[in-house]
């Protein structure tokens, strides 16, 4: 199967309903028999999601850097932890490993691995599907500022058109699957 990177939130002060998306989308892509990428933390959604993933007999893979290493933030029991020497060197690493992407809710750090994945598939760099989950509309406004970029010519429409919106987990997992095959 696939190795599908999960970019989502690390913070530790999240309401409960993100930490159960973050799990409920790393036992899925387990039952779904596909590796999960992550930034290679153990706490707030990326922890919940790699437990999630494991739970379900799930293999998982992380790439963190060694400044997070430090922070105590690496999930050690990853099946395989890459440490880099930088947040740009984690990033690619990231890329470089995984197969797809899909994007839950988070802030600034999420927001940065999505439009880095983003960019360079529109550069042509990669082919590799991205699926964003909206769950609760949560990305909305982001996405009509995005369409009103579209709309004004600051991005392409085939650009935009490459980052494809779902809000469910298993909807997410079947496009990004009919997009492997």
């Amino acid at each position: 199967m696939a190795a599908i990177c999960v970019f989502c939130a690390s913070s530790r002060t999240l309401d409960q309903r993100w930490l159960d998306l973050a799990a409920e989308t790393g036992a899925e892509l387990a039952r779904r028999g596909h590796t999960v990428v992550s930034g290679g933390g153990c706490v707030g959604m990326m922890g919940a999601l790699v437990d999630g993933a494991r739970s379900g007999g799930g293999r998982t893979v992380g790439v963190i850097p060694q400044s997070l290493v430090d922070l105590e933030v690496a999930d050690l029991a990853s099946d395989e932890l890459l440490v880099t020497d930088s947040m740009a060197s984690r990033k690619t690493l990231m890329i470089e490993k995984s197969d797809a992407f899909l994007t839950l809710p988070g802030g600034l750090g999420t927001l940065d691995e999505l439009f880095e994945v983003w960019t360079t598939a529109t550069l042509a760099l990669h082919v590799k599907p991205m699926v964003l989950i909206d769950t609760d509309g949560f990305f909305r406004p982001l996405l009509d500022w995005l369409d009103s970029l579209a709309d004004q010519n600051f991005l392409k429409t085939a650009g935009r058109d490459l980052l494809m919106v779902t809000t469910t987990v298993p909807e997410a997992l079947d496009v990004l699957e009919s997009r492997l095959t």
